[in-house]
């Protein structure tokens, strides 16, 4: 993404100038302004490195610059751990409380719960499926999901391969993104399914977007295949490396291309070297902030307008949100990533990959 780009994002997803009043005042009898403070939880650190290295750090500086009191938590995959946390962050005065929900069934139990005590809720880049939050901040999920097909087309067409098999690794089935994505990337799969210009192969979720168990299936489909995979479909670059590291095992990485999302510095690395053939970046840091304004907003008693809505599908209920547009990232463009700081040259360009770096014009 140019630089440029992810400023022009971070101020168009509010409508300027909607600031309305809303909720109850919560602040003390002498009738101060309240002090915002805001809970943050964040699901794991092993589905993708981003929730880390990415979210946790543009969170945190957005909060800092608007001078807010914030608890940013990670759940680590724990969903008795995700309550726990939301419950002490209740217990400790939190106005707002924004979530990753570990599934629909555990976010929408926390939400319910903030609710009933008063607090404020966002849904933080996945929705929660019959859920309560005021808002819902993330990227186009489908538009995700049509990048990774279209890439995987590109990358076909590109290497010269005819009436291609090829395998899907979902990610986890309990997260309403991974479903969006599929809805994405399917889009533009079945059609060519369906004309018999590709081969449809083995295609599986992979429960909690675990890499390990990512690598066991595909270890599982190349076998069930005879090894006659020519791309993959992953859904994210944890699972796109898991297809490589078992490519690999088999002499083949390089000769099948293999997706991702998130640009984390390993996909990047990966499409350097030529073993994945592309991934989505989407710019956190705008998501962080659009998030962060929002979530300060409702902590002081207001309400922002916004632009989009987002149709929750076990409710109906439309969700007042901010979807952000994602890119596709191909070796031509990884400095892209770069340039945006969403990733450091020097966390990029190890010495295995400084070579590398120099061709793509990373310095």
């Amino acid at each position: 993404m140019r630089r440029g780009i992810l400023s022009t994002a971070a101020a168009g997803v509010l409508l300027a100038g909607g600031l309305t009043a809303c909720g109850s005042d919560t602040g003390t009898d002498s009738g101060d302004t309240p002090t915002p403070k805001i809970g943050v939880i964040l699901p794991d650190s092993a589905s993708s490195d981003r929730w880390e290295t990415a979210d946790r750090r543009f969170l945190q500086e957005a909060f800092d610059a608007a001078g807010v009191d914030a608890t940013i938590q990670n759940a680590q995959g724990d969903k008795a751990q995700f309550q726990t946390l939301a419950d002490q962050m209740i217990t400790d005065g939190a106005t707002v409380l924004m979530i990753v929900n570990l599934d629909s069934g555990t976010g929408k139990a926390v939400l319910d719960k903030a609710k009933q005590q008063g607090v404020a809720t966002i849904d933080y880049d996945r929705l929660t499926l019959g859920g309560s939050a005021e808002y819902y901040v993330s990227f186009d999920n489908e538009a995700v999901g049509q990048l990774q097909g279209e890439g995987l087309v590109k990358c076909l067409t590109d290497a010269g391969v005819e009436e291609p098999t090829i395998a899907t690794l979902n990610g986890s089935e309990t997260d309403n993104n991974a479903t969006l994505f599929k809805n994405g990337y399917d889009g533009v799969l079945d059609p060519l399914y369906e004309s018999g210009e590709y081969v449809k192969g083995p295609d599986q979720w992979v429960p909690d977007w675990d890499g390990a168990q990512a690598a066991t299936l595909f270890e599982q489909m190349l076998t069930q295949t005879g090894g006659e995979i020519d791309g993959v479909l992953a859904a994210n670059d944890t699972l796109g490396n898991a297809a490589i590291s078992v490519l690999k095992r088999n002499q083949l990485n390089g000769q099948v291309p293999v997706t991702g999302q998130d640009a984390t510095p390993q996909g990047l690395q990966n499409i350097l070297a030529g073993d994945q053939c592309m991934t989505v970046y989407k710019a956190i840091k705008a998501e962080a902030q659009a998030a962060a304004d929002l979530a300060v907003a409702l902590a002081n008693g207001e309400r922002k307008e916004v632009a989009q809505t987002v149709t929750d599908p076990e409710t109906n209920r439309e969700v007042p949100s901010v979807l952000l547009t994602p890119q596709a990232i191909y070796k031509e463009n990884v400095a892209d990533v770069v340039n945006d700081g969403y990733v450091t040259a020097e966390e990029l360009c190890t010495d295995e990959f400084a070579e590398l770096c120099a061709e793509a014009g990373i310095s």
